[in-house]
């Protein structure tokens, strides 16, 4: 799920234009940090570009501005993100979201039964 919208600094869609488009030149710019894209002997940068289908999924590339960093609240340097395709932005983020997982599934086990939420899941 995306972060929402009022969480985000003053500024934040000039900034994220500014990364994807002009610093990026509409290509994302993982290294690696995604855990894919192995040295070999060097680095390799992701070869997916905005609005192109996907070489290495299904659909058509977005790109998107991940951070590396931990900053709260979500900051505006540049040093701290890159411009990311949905693949590698997902797979930086991976831990972030199991740890969002983990603490909605121990909260809905805190909440009496009477109160949780219907499951869609047959019987």
């Amino acid at each position: 799920m995306p972060t929402p919208p009022d969480h985000y600094p003053p500024g934040w869609r000039t900034f994220s234009t500014f990364i994807r488009f002009q610093r990026a030149l509409g290509r994302c710019e993982c290294y690696g940090q995604c855990g894919m894209h192995t040295p070999n002997p060097t680095p390799r940068r992701c070869v997916e570009h905005h609005h192109q289908p996907a070489i290495w999924f299904k659909g058509t590339v977005r790109l998107t501005v991940a951070h590396l960093c931990q900053c709260n609240p979500i900051c505006l340097e540049p040093m701290h993100v890159i411009a990311a395709c949905q693949r590698c932005h997902l797979r930086i983020d991976r831990f972030i979201h199991a740890h969002h997982r983990k603490e909605r599934r121990e909260a809905l086990q805190a909440t009496p039964l009477a109160l949780q939420p219907a499951s869609n899941k047959p019987v």
